[in-house]
């Protein structure tokens, strides 16, 4: 299947989005490196020559679902909400939206979460990526126990992300 030349990094994100589509209709244990090559219109050699093993290529896809799913970016217009309690709320408003919009990468943020069961670095790296998701709603957490400490008494900035993430 001889095609156009693209960048390195340009081809290893056409396979990554392939592999992501195969996933998102198969699950993770359905996706083969044939699959994926078919999805992206390349080799399957093409497929091992940048990703080496389907292992590296199922790695490659835990960080684009990682990368939908616990990463934190607060927006300018909510950044912007005056009450820190108000912000916290469109923060989690905000966050439960962006989520419910994209239920194949949930949906394989879980099976990969499952499969942290069996597979220590799999397991190592959710947490990993979920330390910094909490770590990220933990500075607005604190502002709004400092802001609110009458209604949240005993609560600390921890408990409150590790509540927030939770959603």
């Amino acid at each position: 299947m001889p095609g156009k030349k693209a960048s390195e990094e340009t081809r290893r994100e056409q396979i990554v989005a392939a592999a992501y589509a195969v996933a998102a209709r198969t699950g993770i244990d359905g996706l083969t490196v044939r699959a994926v090559a078919e999805r992206a219109g390349l080799s399957h050699g093409l497929v091992h020559f940048h990703f080496e093993s389907r292992n590296r290529l199922v790695g490659a896809l835990l960080e684009r679902v990682l990368a939908l799913t616990s990463v934190l970016e607060v927006s300018a217009d909510v950044a912007g909400i005056p009450g820190t309690l108000d912000r916290f709320h469109a923060l989690l408003r905000r966050e439960m939206e962006r989520l419910s919009q994209a239920p194949a990468a949930v949906r394989l943020f879980l099976e990969f979460w499952a499969l942290g069961t069996r597979d220590p670095a799999v397991r190592a790296r959710i947490s990993e990526a979920l330390e910094g998701y909490r770590a990220a709603f933990r500075v607005l957490t604190a502002e709004v126990l400092r802001a609110e400490p009458a209604a949240f008494a005993g609560v600390t900035p921890d408990g409150l992300a590790a509540v927030a993430v939770s959603f």
